[in-house]
């Protein structure tokens, strides 16, 4: 049962860390913008929203996973040292190298279960301009969004971000 009891102290927190290495996809929203981006001239002018609809965007997770990699073969490898120090007959130097390396694959390979692409809330707002129908699906939240009025800037050719126009209720 000791031992039993030291793999789960073990290798709770690598599971812990590598549930929360996700990309959030914030960056994506349509009101963030890069340094780029900051004190530039950019286009801007209205649009009438028409309709705000659910979406689900896929974001980009590599980074992320590569970081779980990496945390978890570190995590994996001083944790299995540790068990393989105190486990056996003896504490050896054997037992420990044992230990951490396969703590450490055991560890990058559950760094491998972070997913490549997440899906983050988004939104699909149809919107008219000049007598025409289009959409723009973005990064952000239903409330955040009504129709009516709203800003549009173009930081880039065919790039639409189109600003919140109302705020979401406070939790």
């Amino acid at each position: 049962m000791k031992y039993a009891t030291k793999t789960l102290l073990c290798t709770l927190p690598l599971a812990m860390v590598l549930a929360g290495c996700q990309a959030t996809g914030n960056k994506y929203a349509g009101n963030v913008y890069d340094t780029a981006q900051v004190n530039q001239k950019q286009e801007a002018r209205t649009v009438k929203i028409i309709s705000v609809m659910p979406a689900k965007v896929a974001v980009d997770n590599t980074e992320a996973k590569k970081a779980a990699n990496t945390f978890g073969a570190l995590l994996g490898a001083v944790a299995g040292g540790a068990i393989g120090y105190n486990s056996g007959s003896g504490k050896s130097a054997a037992g420990t190298a044992a230990g951490a390396v396969g703590g450490g694959v055991l560890g990058a390979a559950t760094g491998q279960l972070v997913d490549d692409t997440v899906l983050v809330d988004g939104v699909t707002l149809a919107y008219s301009e000049d007598d025409k129908i289009f959409s723009s699906t973005q990064v952000g939240k239903q409330c955040e969004f009504q129709p009516g009025i709203a800003l549009i800037v173009s930081t880039a050719e065919n790039e639409t971000r189109i600003q919140p126009n109302t705020a979401c209720p406070e939790a």
